[in-house]
């Protein structure tokens, strides 16, 4: 599935217009500059949040502290509960969030770099529609790796947008 910043604003602004926000973590904020990468951006884009600590997952975007802490802040359900707080946060209809290892990490058994990436979409008053999935980056170097999660995750945006849009 590829990501394109141009092919992201023209499905975003199709009749109804659609909003996205972001939550990063390893991305550091990767996934906002590609997002506001292309000129128009601001059509679309609300906004973002890099918490790349517990306690701002949990102050900015509400993720469960204990649930958050037992798996160093990297599962699928602490990615979506970071895409239900950045929609939450920003009041967009998508929201895309990261969160994982851009590198190894020993004292948690990590030999190479992974991520969840989460996808949520605003249903109605406080209720969304989730997807996510998992993305190794094995070989990858730090930098590397953030590029391939944004991508990633862009991608995944792209293609649920595609099915939404018929």
């Amino acid at each position: 599935m590829n990501f394109t910043p141009t092919e992201l604003k023209r499905l975003m602004l199709l009749a109804p217009r659609m909003t996205l926000a972001v939550a990063e973590s390893l991305t550091a904020g990767h996934v906002q500059a590609r997002v506001a990468s292309v000129a128009g951006a601001s059509d679309f884009f609300l906004g973002g949040v890099t918490a790349y600590t517990l306690d701002g997952k949990v102050s900015l975007l509400g993720v469960n502290r204990a649930a958050a802490g037992l798996v160093n802040c990297v599962s699928s359900s602490v990615a979506e509960q970071m895409a239900i707080g950045a929609g939450a946060m920003f009041g967009s209809d998508f929201a895309v969030a990261t969160t994982g290892y851009a590198e190894p990490a020993v004292e948690w058994a990590v030999t190479e770099p992974f991520a969840w990436w989460a996808l949520a979409r605003k249903r109605e008053e406080g209720k969304y529609a989730l997807r996510s999935g998992r993305v190794v980056c094995a070989g990858a170097s730090r930098v590397e790796a953030q590029k391939i999660v944004a991508e990633t995750a862009l991608a995944e945006l792209v293609g649920w947008l595609r099915e939404v849009r018929g």
